[in-house]
């Protein structure tokens, strides 16, 4: 596996594989709901200025994919205040590769990144319908800060926040 920056060419590919990954989920909450999360995933918001996009490749396929906003950045488009800790946004594993590590490199990742930069912490938000990732998260030592949930939709869906503390 290989892990490295997304080449700009490779954007709109990268975008479509959020949706496949993300779509799971469509079952799971309201239409609207679904509608706001699509749109977020597939936004330009990853082009922002100082905002790194990261892949991973499998034998020369992209099969998942992260954002890291920096810190004090509006990273979800004025639904929270401005964190002074970097932001882990959109992690998305393509499912046929799901169980392979990828997710939990990708994160890994945004970790070394974060504290290569000297930040304190990393954060990051996650829907309370994404079992999977709130494991995940949890497994790898980031922490509930509920005093950052929002709710993007209107719909009584929590979007969850977590943060990790580095040593």
């Amino acid at each position: 596996m290989i892990i490295r920056d997304a080449k700009e060419q490779e954007l709109r590919f990268i975008r479509e594989q959020r949706l496949t990954s993300y779509e799971e989920h469509a079952s799971r909450v309201p239409m609207e709901h679904w509608l706001a999360l699509q749109q977020a995933i597939s936004s330009e918001v990853d082009i922002r200025p100082g905002v790194e996009r990261i892949v991973s490749e499998i034998d020369g396929e992209i099969v998942g994919s992260v954002v890291l906003f920096p810190a004090n950045t509006d990273a979800y488009e004025g639904s929270i205040e401005e964190l002074n800790y970097p932001e882990i946004r959109m992690l998305a594993v393509s499912p046929q590769v799901r169980g392979r590590g990828v997710a939990t490199a990708l994160v890994s990742e945004c970790i070394q990144r974060a504290r290569a930069k000297g930040y304190q912490s990393i954060g990051l938000h996650t829907g309370e319908f994404m079992e999977g990732a709130m494991k995940l998260y949890e497994r790898l030592g980031f922490i509930r800060v509920p005093e950052h949930d929002f709710e993007p939709a209107g719909d009584g869906i929590n979007v969850k926040a977590y943060r990790l503390a580095f040593d």
